[in-house]
C-alpha cells in the first residue's frame, strides 16, 4: 500500500526541484538549496532512516561543491592556461557576483580568464582558446554541481517513496 504524501514530503520536494532549477540556470544558488530542504525534512521527520539520507546527501554535497572547483581548475591548467590567469578570473568572478547576482561569478570569470590571457598572449587566438577552456570549466562545474545535487535528490525520493 501506498503511503500518502506528508505536507513535509511535498514542502521539501518543492525546495529540492528550486534547487536543481538554481543549479540548471544559475539563478540560486542550488546545491545549498538541495541540501538544506534535506537537512529541514531529515531533521523535522520522525524516523531515522532520514537522518542516513542526510549523512549520504551531506557527503555527495561536500565532495561535489570540491570536485566543481577543482576538477575545472585542473583541467585548465593541463590545457595551458596558467594559474595566474585562472586567478584573476576567479578574483573578477568574485566581483561579478556582487556586480550582477550569481550569474557574474561566470561572467566575470570568463571574462577574467579572457582579459589576463589578452594581456599575456596579445591579440592572437591564443586568448580565445583559453578563454574556450575557462567556458569549459564552468560548464564542467555546473555539471558536476547537477549531478551533486541529482545525486542527494535521488537519496531523499528514494527514502520518501520506500
Amino acid at each position: 500500500m501506498v503511503r500518502p504524501v506528508a505536507t513535509l514530503d511535498l514542502l521539501a520536494g518543492l525546495a529540492i526541484l528550486v534547487g536543481l532549477a538554481g543549479i540548471a540556470v544559475p539563478i540560486l544558488p542550488g546545491l545549498p538549496i538541495v541540501w538544506a530542504a534535506i537537512v529541514v525534512w531529515a531533521v523535522v521527520g520522525d524516523d531515522g532512516a532520514r537522518w542516513i539520507v542526510l549523512a549520504f546527501a551531506t557527503v555527495v554535497v561536500v565532495a561535489a561543491t570540491v570536485a566543481q572547483f577543482l576538477v575545472p581548475g585542473r583541467r585548465m591548467l593541463d590545457a595551458g592556461v596558467p594559474g595566474r590567469s585562472i586567478t584573476i578570473g576567479a578574483l573578477a568572478g568574485i566581483i561579478g557576483f556582487f556586480v550582477v547576482p550569481v550569474v557574474g561569478l561566470f561572467l566575470f570569470f570568463v571574462a577574467g580568464v579572457y582579459l589576463a590571457e589578452r594581456v599575456r598572449l596579445g591579440a592572437g587566438p591564443g586568448a580565445w582558446e583559453s578563454t574556450v577552456h575557462a567556458l569549459k570549466g564552468v560548464g564542467l562545474s555546473i555539471l558536476i554541481e547537477l549531478a551533486g545535487g541529482l545525486l542527494a535528490s535521488a537519496a531523499w525520493l528514494a527514502a520518501v517513496i520506500a
